[in-house]
């Protein structure tokens, strides 16, 4: 099964790679993770990366294909991969296509999260997450025992700027404009599923299991 999983931030997609990947032996490929590994084992690519996040700037849609060419070469990914974060435009798209077809593995499926405004704000400025050791909380979903302390670690916990509520508005609208034409690229491919973001952990883990089966997909 190979799949690209989109929606805007907080839609859940991170949550439900994590068990997808586990349930049906995935590679899960997240692009901030494969460009943060690039740059720490020093690879060409990793390189070329870091010159760009040196100065600021966003790593060019090319380096980031050669990354997840990179990767699947040297992996085993036979048995399917989820990306995540990628590809976030049509020119992203289509250079994902030409990787994938050079490697003899096109995409099963493209699964969109459709996640309403509020559903975001809700789960994203509730996040708190711990200085010293990373664990995440949520105030309501996952509390910590003892508010503002790592349950893990006793570290204390904050709120990032981008989980703020004009930032993360923001970031609604930025998302929103770069993949519209994206998702009309994946329809007219018909390789595009809808789910609900705003459904809870356990229901929508049901509808993409419900998804898969009647894609025929395993």
């Amino acid at each position: 099964m190979r799949l690209v999983l989109l929606g805007p931030p907080g839609a859940g997609k991170g949550t439900q790679a994590g068990v997808l990947s586990k349930d049906y032996s995935l590679m899960h490929l997240s692009t901030g993770d494969l460009l943060r590994e690039a740059v720490k084992n020093n690879t060409p690519e990793g390189k070329e990366a870091k010159s760009f996040m040196d100065k600021g700037e966003l790593v060019s849609d090319e380096i980031v294909a050669r990354m997840i060419t990179a990767k699947l070469k040297k992996t085993d990914a036979s048995l399917g991969f989820m990306l995540d974060g990628f590809p976030r435009t049509k020119n992203q798209a289509e250079l994902l296509e030409a990787v994938l077809n050079n490697l003899n593995m096109p995409l099963d499926l493209v699964i969109y999260f459709q996640t309403s405004e509020e559903t975001i704000l809700k789960r994203l400025t509730g996040r708190r997450i711990c200085r010293k050791c990373g664990k995440i909380f949520h105030v309501t979903n996952i509390p910590p025992k003892t508010e503002g302390i790592c349950d893990s670690c006793g570290g204390e916990l904050y709120q990032r700027e981008d989980d703020k509520e004009e930032t993360i508005k923001n970031r609604i609208e930025v998302y929103n404009k770069q993949t519209s034409e994206l998702i009309d690229y994946y329809q007219q491919k018909e390789i595009l599923k809808e789910v609900s973001g705003d459904l809870d952990v356990n229901e929508l883990y049901r509808v993409l299991r419900d998804t898969f089966e009647k894609s025929g997909l395993k």
